[in-house]
């Protein structure tokens, strides 16, 4: 199948705001998200997102169905909770692009379609003079009761892309997961790169 990777931002985002929230609600849903996502706070969400100068959404699509999307924006324009732990350290985060989420549905995997998500983040980034990028994973014990036995992570692709886990740069989120009642705080764990001229 032939996959066709678009860059969009602003305008073209709300365009299709929709099916981007139904596919970050199907991917997230899976391990090791797990999330049990409401389509209205994920409208909410990406036209937050599409409001961040700079910032730009990379779609794969088949014919014109959206079957991955993957975002990237200054590190500036997000919420303090993403700020907070490379201010903290003494990171200066304005020089931070921010790689939001990397969703595709499966039966799209393996195609070099993430590898294709990664190149076109970072040439923004680098269009916008960030001196590094980084994103956030969450963690999840192994014993888990959801942890799929068949489960591979990604840390594999993200290691070949130069980028690593920063000790201790941990940060918490909150959603609810589908067997729960309300939300729990989850951590998320920083990986970067730094980004070369």
């Amino acid at each position: 199948m032939a996959i066709a990777i678009k860059t969009l931002t602003g305008a073209q985002i709300l365009e299709v705001i929709d099916d981007l929230a139904a596919l970050r609600i199907a991917v997230f849903a899976e391990w090791p998200y797990l999330y049990d996502g409401d389509p209205a706070y994920e409208g909410d969400y990406l036209r937050e997102f599409v409001e961040a100068p700079d910032g730009i959404l990379v779609a794969a699509c088949d014919d014109e169905r959206i079957v991955g999307a993957a975002t990237a924006s200054p590190m500036w324009a997000q919420k303090a909770e993403f700020r907070d732990p490379f201010d903290a350290r003494g990171i200066d985060s304005s020089r931070l692009f921010y790689f939001g989420e990397s969703v595709l549905l499966p039966e799209y995997r393996g195609q070099g379609i993430g590898h294709a998500f990664f190149d076109h983040r970072e040439a923004q980034a680098k269009r916008c003079k960030a001196v590094a990028a980084t994103f956030a994973a969450v963690v999840r014990p192994s014993d888990h009761p959801d942890r799929p036995a068949d489960y591979v992570p990604l840390d594999g692709l993200w290691r070949k892309r130069g980028y690593a886990p920063v000790d201790g740069l941990v940060t918490r989120f909150a959603w609810k997961d589908h067997r729960d009642t309300g939300e729990s705080d989850k951590a998320m764990q920083y990986w970067m790169r730094a980004l070369a001229d």
